[in-house]
């Protein structure tokens, strides 16, 4: 049975791939955070499907605010094997309670961003005055001088 080459990527290509930049890539490697990175005759890195998966979970990993030393601590262990499976489940689980508020407050900002945009369709539409521009409120907002 015939069985293919693996497809490698660059890093250009797993850059592009996972909407990182190449200098990301390249500092996940150099840190240890990619265990399955290869490199060729040249020492460039080469990257297969197993270093993508990594590279995502890194990525994943960091968006929730981990430390790239959490991070490698948490590549150490799924190298170790099964018998840290519970460890790195409260890993997991810890990162989705944080992925989770940051959803929450992801949809606070939507919701300010669409009360903002609204606002402003009222005031484009004549129902409401232009209260957005702070160089302006004093004319809005002024009070009476009380003159000596």
């Amino acid at each position: 049975m015939f069985m293919g080459v693996a497809k490698m990527y660059t890093v250009k290509d797993v850059a592009k791939l996972l909407d990182i930049t190449e200098h990301t890539v390249r500092f996940y490697t150099d840190k240890g955070l990619v265990p399955s990175v290869q490199r060729d005759k040249n020492n460039i890195r080469l990257f297969d499907q197993e270093s993508i998966n990594w590279l995502t979970g890194v990525k994943y990993l960091k968006q929730c605010g981990m430390t790239v030393e959490d991070i490698k601590t948490y590549v150490d262990l799924c190298l170790k094997g099964g018998s840290t499976i519970h460890e790195r489940y409260q890993i997991i689980l810890k990162q989705k309670e944080i992925a989770q508020a940051q959803l929450e407050e992801a949809k606070r900002t939507v919701k300010y961003m669409e009360e903002k945009a609204n606002h402003y369709l009222d005031i484009i539409n004549g129902l409401s005055p232009d209260d957005t521009n702070p160089g302006e409120w004093e004319l809005i907002y002024a009070t009476p001088s009380k003159e000596s």
